[in-house]
């Protein structure tokens, strides 16, 4: 992954490149997890965001998917508390203003 960036090829050979939000491991699962965007926008305007399990010692693994609701659970409590940072800091710049 080079500049917070990586591009997948799809079953029809169609490449698609993504921004890493976030890469996580889990002392628990002993797992690396990442999250990502195509920054695509979903059917209500949200940037669309995909989380998947990866092998950082491997430059040509796969993303694996995230099974359990458990692992779901932490990536989400990241996102949100990602979102949250954001939120803050885009309000802190306009009362700057």
């Amino acid at each position: 992954m080079k500049e917070n960036k990586f591009t997948l090829i799809d079953d029809n050979g169609v490449e698609t490149t993504y921004d890493v939000l976030f890469t996580y491991e889990s002392d628990e699962t002993g797992k690396h997890y990442i999250a990502y965007t195509d920054n695509s926008l979903d059917e209500t305007g949200n940037i669309q965001v995909y989380a998947s399990i990866f092998d950082p010692t491997n430059p040509n693994s796969r993303l694996e998917p995230i099974e359990t609701e458990k692992e779901w659970k932490v990536v989400e409590t990241i996102l949100e508390t990602l979102q949250e940072e954001v939120k803050k800091k885009v309000g802190e710049q306009n009362n700057e203003q």
